[in-house]
């Protein structure tokens, strides 16, 4: 790698806020919070919203969506000649 234009990786908390689950991992982002770690050492800490323990996608409990009630929500709405020119 070339020197000086690659930013600067350092060890960062992400704490999921939905989940209540941290992760330790290796970030360039950056933050002036910090918490103690389990090993003892104090680390930028970074409050995200969604993480892979809280999303649907990652812990399965994804909802299904209705296409079906859509179109004929979309039809009762629009009428059918409209979906048939939008086809």
């Amino acid at each position: 790698m070339k020197p000086r234009i690659h930013p600067e990786s350092r060890p960062v908390v992400f704490r999921d806020r939905a989940a209540e689950v941290a992760f330790l991992t290796r970030s360039t982002a950056g933050s002036a919070r910090t918490i103690q770690w389990e090993d003892g050492n104090t680390y930028p800490l970074i409050d995200v919203e969604t993480s892979s323990a809280s999303h649907p996608f990652y812990t399965g409990t994804s909802r299904v969506m209705d296409t079906a009630g859509r179109v004929q929500r979309f039809e009762r709405r629009y009428g059918s000649s409209a979906a048939a020119r939008r086809g």
